[in-house]
Formats: structure tokens, sequence, C-alpha cells
């Protein structure tokens, strides 16, 4: 894997490549000439994770695509959002828009995790001439709720900034003896294997005094102001019209398993069940890998 980093309007994106690309930022004309030898795979993370989530997928994928993982801002080596912004999540769908120009490439596919899979999915139906299939693995339908619970969730996001607010004077970032306590609270958190997590992890901490610290942004913790509600969700979804393969966990989030994906609003839908969990694939990386190859040849999205 190869450091990469774009130059987005407002925001620097890190990441990690298949390929050397020769230069900390790339831009059009450096990426054209070896972006023409492969098909582009974009892999975005999920919530608090970042592009090393997706190691293990890169030796098996390699072969077939030319792979670019990012850091979501505010994750990873990615810069924050500035200091009068929080992370309101239809602005994380611009910043794949920014990234997908960047790439300037005719389409492209995209591996989403968790978050990273629901951003993908409103990309897709926004920019559907940009998106040649989804990958998307324990993550679906763009999360909703019912109109009724609009006031409470604006209420109870406007708190939680406050109480951000009232302690970001004093709040110390919470720090680690070691490399392996973070990697031990991951494993607790996930339920997960050490070496299945610990890529993952040596991107998220950095080292000062020696003791490790969380990289990612604190306002990340903040809740939403606003949910989109059941109606704008499936508008959403009846406008994907790409091929779309759902990769689940055996003992992932049971709501995301459909009994018949064919009835279930999406035009062009196909799931799998993989063993794991929220993060299968950490812990099937090559049952994941086969299954968005074996999803990926049906329609020509491999290199020849």
């Amino acid at each position: 894997m190869f450091p990469i980093e774009f130059q987005l309007s407002e925001q620097r994106l890190s990441g990690l490549a298949s390929f050397p690309v020769g230069h900390p930022i790339v831009d059009k004309p450096l990426l054209s000439g070896v972006l023409s030898q492969k098909p582009v795979m974009l892999m975005l993370h999920g919530w608090q994770d970042n592009a090393a989530s997706f190691a293990p997928l890169f030796g098996p994928l390699a072969e077939h695509f030319h792979i670019i993982a990012i850091d979501w801002p505010g994750h990873g080596l990615s810069a924050p959002r500035a200091a009068d912004n929080f992370y309101h999540f239809i602005d994380y769908v611009d910043d794949l828009a920014q990234l997908v120009d960047l790439l300037d490439q005719p389409r492209v596919t995209l591996v989403g995790h968790s978050m990273g899979a629901i951003i993908s999915v409103c990309y897709a139906a926004a920019f559907s001439d940009k998106v040649l299939a989804l990958n998307l693995i324990e993550g679906l339908a763009p999360l909703s709720e019912a109109t009724l619970n609009t006031v409470d969730r604006l209420r109870k996001g406007i708190q939680s900034r406050q109480r951000y607010r009232a302690r970001a004077q004093q709040r110390q970032s919470r720090s680690m003896a070691t490399l392996q306590q973070a990697v031990d609270l991951r494993c607790a958190v996930n339920g997960v294997l050490p070496e299945q997590i610990q890529p993952l992890v040596e991107r998220a901490v950095y080292q000062q005094d020696g003791r490790c610290y969380w990289r990612h942004d604190n306002r990340l913790r903040c809740d939403s102001l606003y949910r989109m509600s059941p109606d704008h969700a499936e508008a959403l979804i009846a406008a994907v019209n790409c091929p779309v393969l759902s990769i689940v966990g055996q003992t992932g989030y049971q709501a995301l398993k459909l009994e018949q994906p064919a009835s279930s609003g999406w035009q062009h839908l196909e799931q799998v069940v993989v063993a794991g969990g929220h993060h299968c694939h950490l812990q099937s990386p090559v049952r994941v890998a086969e299954e968005i190859v074996s999803f990926s040849s049906k329609f020509n999205a491999l290199a020849q």
C-alpha cells in the first residue's frame, strides 16, 4: 500500500492506494496515466475507522482494480473540518463528489463499510452516471426516522454540541500507555482479533511523550441535528440504478439482512452473508474479496 493525498476545495484527504503515485498530493494530470490501466475502486470506511480498515482487501483485489481507500475528514490522517463546523452526514457526500471529480474517470466502483456504505448509496443516487457498482459492507439504506422525532432530534443534537463546547477547554485527549492497549480497546468494542484490527489502530493513533492518543476529531461524537424521513431514504434507494452487492456479517446488524432482496425497493440488489460481525471484512477478507470479484465479473468491471 502507498500513501496518497487529495486536496479538495476546503479539505485535505489522506488515504492509501494500491499503486505508487510519486507525489504527496495528486491531481488529475498525475493520475490520468496511472488510472487508465485498470478500473478504479474507491473504498470508504465507517465512523471512527480509517483507510486501513480495508488493508486486508488490498492484496486479493489489487490484481483487478486500482484501489484508493481514503480517510474521511476528522479520521485517520485526514485533516479535521474547520473549527466552526461539525460533521454533517450529507457533507461527506460532497467530499466524495469532489474526490470522484478529481479522479476524472468515466465511472468508479465503490466499496463502503457502514457509514461509508450509506454515503456511497447517497452519492450513487445523486450521480448515477459516475458509479459502475456499489459493494456495501454492513451498511445499506440511509439512516431515517419518523418525522415525529424531528424536534427531539434537533434538540438533542444541539445539546450534544453544547456539551462538547463546555468540555472543550478543559478536555484532555484520552491517552493509552501503549499501542497494545489501544488495540485491546478496539477489540473489545468491535469483537475482532488483535491482528485483524492492528493496521486500523496504528493509523488511528499518534504517540506523544510516551503515550498513545486517538487521532479522530472529538466532534464526531456529537449527535446529528437532522435525520432523513423514511420517504427521503426510499427516494434515494429508488434512484440507485447501478448493480448493488450487499455483504453482511453473520453476527452483524440483523436489520441489514433482507429476506427478499429483489422486493426491497432496490433496482439491482444481491446480498450475501459471510462469517463475522459488523467488521466482517476484517474477519473474512478473502471471502469478502471473492464476493466482490465474482459480483464485478458479472458486468465486466474487472481488469482484462
